[in-house]
């Protein structure tokens, strides 16, 4: 069972919030792809997709600080608000190279549960992007709010994203840096999976990854994630581009919170392991 003696009364609060209160494993649909590629809700309304998906049982949306404008608060009663501090857009003459856009403290203004930042490995760029990691990571700890970090292998040098030993690397230098939890690949087994969740020294949370063919694959995608040890998964596009949004994030939050129950009390925090058992201090 993991301790929370170490975590500062605020961030475990956030923490509390971001994991449903009582749950070990997350349902996180990311939305702020409307940065990098443009309109993302399909001509909806992002107070409606928004809400259709906190009414759903996700346990929180990724937005970036703008975007709060468009909804309303009532629909973060159930659902946590992840402030995304990173963006780059495809027109970029290195749309790897990320950079941040809001700080720790605006988002605290605006009431989130928890910040992200966007890291990629071996991008051109990356010395910047691991200065601005970790200075976030300070002021995270100075405002008591947990930190998402989304860490990928990319860049020219980089063959394989979802080489094991690449993700693993991406998971440690997150826990290194301060993250809480870590958004990263999928490396492409069950088996391998576990190894790296079992040796990762925060929760891994697997990327939903481009659109798969139909909301069939996208589940079964999910319970492969999770025999593999991960805490969960952040899905974006299979979800908001999915004919019925909500529909999905319901099938998909009934999936990872189906042992809800068996789990209380084990929401993770740092400096602890994600296990398919559960969470181990």
């Amino acid at each position: 069972m993991a301790t929370e003696l170490n975590t500062p009364f605020g961030r475990r609060l956030r923490l509390r919030r971001l994991y449903g209160g009582d749950s070990g494993r997350l349902l996180i649909v990311p939305l702020d792809h409307s940065v990098t590629d443009g309109p993302v809700t399909g001509g909806r309304r992002l107070d409606d997709l928004v809400g259709e998906l906190a009414g759903s049982q996700v346990d929180a949306v990724v937005l970036h600080k703008g975007s709060l404008r468009a909804v309303r608060p009532g629909v973060f009663r159930d659902t946590s608000l992840i402030v995304h501090l990173s963006a780059s857009t495809v027109h970029a003459a290195d749309p790897n190279a990320k950079y941040l856009v809001a700080t720790v403290e605006e988002s605290v203004r605006l009431g989130a549960d928890a910040v992200s930042v966007h890291v990629n490995l071996g991008a051109i760029e990356e010395r910047q992007q691991i200065s601005d990691m970790a200075a976030v990571a300070e002021a995270c700890d100075r405002w008591n709010v947990p930190l998402l970090a989304m860490m990928y292998p990319r860049g020219p040098k980089i063959r394989n994203p979802r080489d094991p030993e690449l993700v693993a690397h991406a998971v440690s230098l997150a826990a290194d840096l301060g993250a809480d939890l870590v958004k990263t690949m999928y490396v492409g087994s069950e088996a391998e999976m576990r190894d790296l969740t079992r040796a990762a020294p925060l929760p891994v949370v697997a990327v939903g990854g481009p659109r798969a063919a139909d909301d069939s694959h996208v589940v079964a995608y999910v319970e492969e994630v999770l025999r593999g040890g991960a805490a969960g998964v952040a899905i974006g596009r299979n979800i908001f581009q999915a004919p019925d949004p909500g529909a999905l994030a319901a099938r998909l939050a009934s999936v990872i919170h189906a042992d809800r129950a068996d789990r209380a009390d084990q929401m993770p925090v740092r400096a602890t392991v994600s296990t398919p058992e559960g969470v181990l201090s």
